[in-house]
């Protein structure tokens, strides 16, 4: 089943954790754990194109979904890592409703989109011929969004209206940031800000995503109706780091 056919489904938790760490060794090991999704990020991970593609191959074999979330929303970028194996695209800093236009079509193929022809290295990882990989992809690459700004809060009925979205995930760190509260999840701003993005995508029957670190917050996210619960590779090992060093003590 592939993730964009996990999102179809309204009764199922899923897991999509962010690497940035630039290693396949990492990859495999959360692919073979049994994550629904990894998000391989050339945002703000140290991972280049090489990395990203051998990291994409390693989740072969296991039934998780390879994503990476671009530095921007840029055509040429996200042709590229499709081109690479992607199975998905997470899009940062979507403001507007044009944002979100223009984020669905750099997925498709004309006439439905703006995607260039080139998968030569792509059609291997999804196990089909250069020339049928246009037909066994159609429908089946995820196009998640970030929210991480004020414009993005006070656009986001308008975002969430746009056709072919599959995720939105309200990036906190991000958003709390911009909102100049950094790090204040509890502030009064930011939870209006984040309860107008749940009621908005809600509405929209938009599958909604947040990181998730502790059980006990991943079922607070759960409890609310969130779908997916993230967490980030470099943030578990320092974690466990620094936990094991107080067994010394």
């Amino acid at each position: 089943m592939s993730f964009k056919d996990k999102l179809s489904d309204p009764t199922k938790r899923l897991t999509a954790h962010v690497c940035t760490i630039p290693s396949a060794t990492v990859t495999q090991a959360m692919a073979a754990a049994g994550s629904d999704a990894v998000i391989i990020d050339l945002e703000h991970g140290a991972i280049d194109y090489a990395s990203a593609h051998a990291m994409i191959a390693a989740t072969a074999g296991t039934s998780c979904a390879p994503l990476v979330r671009v530095t921007e929303n840029d055509a040429a970028q996200v042709k590229r890592v499709l081109d690479l194996g992607a199975e998905g695209i997470v899009f940062p800093l979507i403001r507007s409703a044009e944002d979100a236009v223009r984020a669905v079509a750099s997925l498709r193929y004309p006439p439905n989109g703006t995607r260039g022809f080139g998968p030569f290295l792509a059609h291997s990882r999804w196990g089909t011929s250069l020339m049928d990989y246009r037909e066994t992809v159609d429908g089946s690459l995820v196009c998640c969004l970030l929210v991480e700004t004020r414009d993005a809060i006070e656009n986001i009925e308008a975002i969430c209206a746009v056709p072919g979205i599959d995720a939105i995930i309200p990036a906190q760190f991000d958003l709390s940031t911009d909102l100049g509260i950094s790090g204040q999840f509890d502030h009064p701003d930011f939870l209006a800000a984040i309860a107008k993005v749940e009621e908005a995508a809600n509405a929209a029957g938009i599958p909604l995503g947040n990181v998730g670190l502790a059980k006990p917050q991943a079922d607070a996210l759960f409890a609310k109706g969130y779908r997916i619960i993230a967490g980030f590779d470099i943030l578990w090992l320092k974690a466990m780091a620094t936990e094991t060093q107080s067994w010394t003590q």
